[in-house]
């Protein structure tokens, strides 16, 4: 009988290892791939430009050392260095739904719970929306401290003016910004903003897949508007200079945001109907509105976003957008780590310049869209 016993503690030990050692990677290995791989070709300018930009990542996500670089996913601290970002806004992702999908989603399920289980996260964040979310926080701020000077978390104006200041002289520094997908993990209480604030969040979108107290969301089962305590966010978030991200919004949810909030709006990740025609993107009547509001929009690298997967794609609809708003309006969401393939990783962004020289972009235009738009955006509307 205890021979049985040692037996299947032995075979238990190795099961766990086996699934906690190797199964969070082979998942992030298997959803964050690239249609192609680096090495990618020197472009004329491109290490010249002086601020490359991005509006959304989801690798806090992922259970990797960000310090290091990675034979797989889509970004870290080397990888920024070599593709010389200048910043990437890192947006928590706290809660998603099984079997999810851009149409139709419940609030049932909590796969991101699962993920951090089998991550070895702390418990806390098995049960707690709101905890895991501040855990990746954290995590950026920890990152920040670790990198020996090359990596900072921009929470402040003054913040970014020093840091472009800085990296005038040093190429090789980079830094990050927090942002959250979904209001859920407010867990219902607008006391919780607060919070967030302080740990150096400055977007926040009101859904991500599922409907929630707040709004509804594109791809949730009602699709409705803001609700009377969303609107009650809205202004508690204009209020604490935390600005509001309509990806993943219902059309309702759009509308209702652009009549009852005034200031700027980003959109930080998506497409255009008008190029990819699916119930992830924009219409045209939300761009031009959204361009009054002096707002941005992210456009993404991935293949719902934009119908290709390739540079080609997310140009074409770059291009589309400037054509309706200006070319002050439109900027880079790639989506990166957000368990999706895109076109490349990081270092794949001189492919978007040759891109956009094919649509007939000048050197000045392509500069703001590779990530002057975002720098000059930020500056305007961060907190002093």
């Amino acid at each position: 009988m205890k021979k049985a016993i040692k037996i299947f503690l032995v075979v238990l030990a190795v099961a766990a290892i086996i699934f906690f050692g190797f199964v969070p990677q082979m998942i992030d290995k298997s959803m964050n791939v690239v249609s192609k791989k680096p090495p990618f070709p020197k472009q004329k300018y491109y290490d010249s430009i002086p601020f490359i930009a991005d509006l959304h990542c989801d690798a806090l996500l992922w259970d990797r050392n960000f310090l290091k670089k990675n034979d797989h996913g889509h970004v870290d601290l080397p990888r920024m260095i070599e593709g010389n970002m200048a910043m990437q806004v890192f947006s928590i992702v706290s809660k998603t739904p099984r079997g999810i999908n851009i149409e139709n989603n419940d609030d049932h399920t909590d796969q991101v719970a699962l993920l951090s289980f089998a991550q070895l996260r702390n418990p806390a964040d098995w049960f707690s929306i709101k905890t895991r979310a501040l855990h990746q926080c954290e995590a950026l701020h920890g990152f920040a401290k670790s990198s020996d000077g090359k990596f900072r978390v921009i929470k402040t104006k003054k913040d970014l003016q020093k840091y472009i200041s800085d990296r005038q002289n040093n190429h090789s520094i980079t830094a990050g910004m927090l942002g959250i997908e979904g209001a859920h993990c407010l867990e219902n209480d607008l006391n919780n903003l607060e919070e967030f604030g302080k740990a150096g969040v400055r977007y926040i979108g009101l859904t991500h897949f599922f409907d929630n107290e707040w709004a509804g969301s594109a791809h949730g089962i009602k699709k409705e508007g803001l609700t009377e305590k969303g609107k009650q966010l809205i202004k508690k978030m204009a209020d604490a200079h935390i600005m509001i991200d309509l990806a993943h919004a219902s059309q309702k949810t759009i509308s209702d945001v652009l009549k009852y909030h005034n200031g700027p709006v980003v959109v930080s990740h998506t497409g255009v109907k008008g190029v990819c025609d699916n119930n992830r993107n924009l219409t045209d009547a939300q761009i031009i509105e959204i361009g009054k509001h002096n707002g941005l929009i992210g456009i993404g690298l991935w293949e719902t976003a934009v119908c290709g997967t390739d540079a080609a794609a997310t140009a074409k609809s770059i291009r589309y957008v400037a054509d309706k708003i200006g070319v002050d309006k439109v900027a880079l969401g790639s989506d990166f780590d957000g368990a999706i393939g895109t076109h490349f990783d990081v270092t794949g962004l001189p492919e978007i310049v040759e891109a956009l020289e094919k649509y007939n972009f000048t050197r000045p235009e392509i500069e703001k869209i590779m990530g002057g738009n975002i720098r000059d955006f930020f500056l305007r509307n961060l907190p002093d």
